[in-house]
């Protein structure tokens, strides 16, 4: 398992090291992106209070706020595309040509350039909704300690629950997308040579990994569901039984509150493609 993570960090570190100047611009716009993000319900908050005092000028910065999020996350979404196109591109050849110098066969050659494209996937796709994932989560759970510290604690409770459960949902990950891969390194080969009854087999063998996978994620679905509407039942009762609990601080709190249950969702998925990533690490230098 060190090895796997080893191989998949290096591998990760040596694209970083190659594309400096490219990804610094695009996850500044992330890491702007998710400031924003995580802070506009204060100001959401103050817009409601002002909303019900007719003060129209304070309440027109909500509007103001969420256009400067989306015109960020725009700006994001285009510099993404042109960068990790280009990544991609310089990565594929010197990718075929290691495993050419290694005197793998076609079938395995094909995979592994398919399967490289995941490192760039994974700067392009799932760091950012890592960094978005994690500046909700430990953003939302801080506000509501300040906000409402029993609902803050609960989100505190949440994560060490997850935490303590993280290292075996990972193990058993890990062995499933080994065999997964294992099963796609050979698929040209299958393709090319065998039988109709060994391409049931292949096919079928493949369905039956994604399957389990897919029920793991959902079973981590239902295990956030659970947790957050536990979260949600004691934020709901400490509001109702405090009085003179002004809109504008309602409205924050259960943004929060959907923040950080939404942003736990990303979790199940963002372990697979660790997952899948640590055993394509094993298999693919870049």
């Amino acid at each position: 398992m060190e090895q796997i993570n080893s191989s998949a960090l290096e591998n990760i570190k040596s694209i970083a090291k190659n594309n400096k100047k490219r990804l610094f611009f695009t996850f500044g716009l992330v890491t702007l992106e998710n400031v924003l993000f995580i802070t506009y319900p204060l100001f959401g908050s103050f817009a409601v209070n002002a909303m019900m005092t007719g003060n129209v000028t304070l309440s027109l910065t909500y509007s103001f706020v969420v256009l400067m999020i989306w015109g960020i996350g725009a700006a994001r979404r285009a510099a993404d595309t042109r960068a990790f196109a280009r990544i991609y591109a310089e990565l594929a050849v010197p990718v075929i040509l290691n495993q050419r110098e290694k005197g793998l066969d076609k079938s395995a050659i094909t995979a592994r350039v398919a399967l490289s494209r995941q490192f760039v996937d994974f700067f392009e796709q799932h760091l950012p909704t890592l960094i978005m994932s994690g500046f909700s989560i430990i953003g939302a759970a801080i506000m509501l300690l300040w906000l409402e510290f029993w609902s803050g604690v609960t989100a505190c409770c949440i994560l060490i629950f997850f935490g303590l459960m993280l290292p075996k949902y990972a193990k058993i990950n890990d062995l499933l997308y080994l065999k997964l891969n294992d099963r796609l390194e050979k698929e040209v080969n299958v393709i090319e040579q065998k039988s109709h009854y060994h391409l049931n087999k292949h096919y079928d063998w493949l369905a039956t990994l994604r399957i389990r996978l897919s029920n793991r994620e959902a079973a981590g679905y239902l295990w956030i569901g659970v947790t957050s509407a536990i979260l949600f039942g004691v934020t709901v009762v400490r509001l109702a039984m405090t009085e003179g609990v002004q809109a504008g601080h309602i409205y924050a709190v259960m943004t929060y509150l959907w923040t950080f249950a939404m942003s736990l969702d990303d979790a199940p998925r963002l372990m697979e493609q660790f997952s899948n990533l640590k055993d394509i690490g094993k298999r693919v230098e870049v």
